[in-house]
């Protein structure tokens, strides 16, 4: 097996610059707002980690039982010749695991590359996985997949592009839309995406996991406060901040607020920046669509993929889709 290769679109100057962009932006908005993505420094990463393992927190431990018990299935869709397979936002690739073992298995697994904005987390990952699949190329890219999606890689074989986790409920409505076509347009005909998503279901299933009892998932929320403290010399007072989960049952989305439990005057003295808070005021920190399939499938057939599969856990709280790019 030749080296592993490391695709570098984005350095830490790119990130600190968009950081910067991003809470100029959001705390000079009415309402203010901070994106989902602030939140997972080292700390946030840690506190996500624990947060999965809350007992409230179905969506890991479904989607995980949907891909180890259709792994098989999984493969078997995706035809009989070799398989590249990418994996976005892949993290330490636990998720995508069960379907390159089914793959391989099969000896039908040519590649795999995560895709992910830490740099030293995909070296590690590929050359952990260089042990476990030593017959197969392995690469990686260091990357934000809402823009460089251009860098996947072309094997020639199938590509299989993962977006497992539920973070595509992350995305806004455009945003999800203008996602889906940019990957299409990355993609040959033939191409297949699987995609991880929460399925709408009892809301207080949905709310208890964004409030858990041990409180994992209000400090997670507030550590993007501790980010900016840390990244941008900020003075916030995160324990000032009450964290906030609100299903907005329309939309089948919960919405992720702080909201300040005092008056404040914070000083962001990176930015040069003076931003004040009154009693109730709030930040805007994310939303986590839930879908409905046919609705989804719909947004893949307005988009350039025609869906071939949908497997669910057996109480159908997470579905992993399958479509192919037409």
């Amino acid at each position: 097996m030749s080296q592993p290769e490391l695709r570098i679109c984005i350095d830490e100057d790119d990130l600190d610059a968009a950081l910067r962009l991003d809470a100029r932006r959001g705390l000079t908005s009415r309402p203010k707002y901070l994106p989902m993505r602030l939140h997972y420094d080292g700390r946030g990463s840690g506190l996500f980690s624990e947060l999965t393992r809350q007992p409230e927190y179905y969506q890991t431990r479904s989607e995980r039982a949907v891909l180890r018990d259709r792994a098989g299935e999984i493969a078997a869709a995706l035809g009989d010749g070799p398989v590249s397979v990418v994996e976005l936002g892949a993290g330490r690739a636990e998720k995508i695991r069960p379907v390159l073992d089914a793959l391989a298995a099969a000896r039908r697994l040519d590649a795999f590359w995560p895709f992910d904005v830490a740099a030293g987390q995909v070296r590690e990952v590929i050359f952990e996985l260089a042990a476990v699949y030593p017959d197969i190329y392995l690469g990686g890219i260091v990357g934000d997949f809402t823009r460089h999606l251009a860098q996947i890689p072309d094997h020639h074989d199938t590509r299989l592009v993962a977006f497992l986790g539920g973070t595509f409920g992350n995305f806004a409505g455009m945003e999800r839309v203008q996602f889906l076509q940019g990957l299409r347009e990355a993609l040959r005909p033939g191409d297949r995406f699987l995609l991880g998503a929460d399925l709408v279901k009892d809301p207080e299933i949905i709310v208890a996991a964004y409030n858990d009892a041990a409180g994992v998932t209000a400090e997670f929320n507030r550590n993007v406060l501790h980010v900016l403290n840390h990244r941008l010399d900020a003075d916030f007072e995160p324990d000032h901040f009450e964290h906030v989960a609100v299903w907005d049952a329309p939309a089948s989305t919960v919405d992720m607020r702080l909201r300040a439990l005092k008056p404040m005057a914070v000083d962001v003295a990176g930015l040069g920046l003076d931003v004040s808070f009154a009693v109730g005021e709030e930040i805007h920190t994310g939303i986590s669509v839930k879908f409905r399939r046919a609705e989804l499938e719909q947004q893949l057939r307005d988009t350039g993929f025609e869906p071939a599969a949908c497997w669910t856990d057996e109480r159908e709280y997470m579905g992993v889709f399958l479509a192919e790019a037409v």
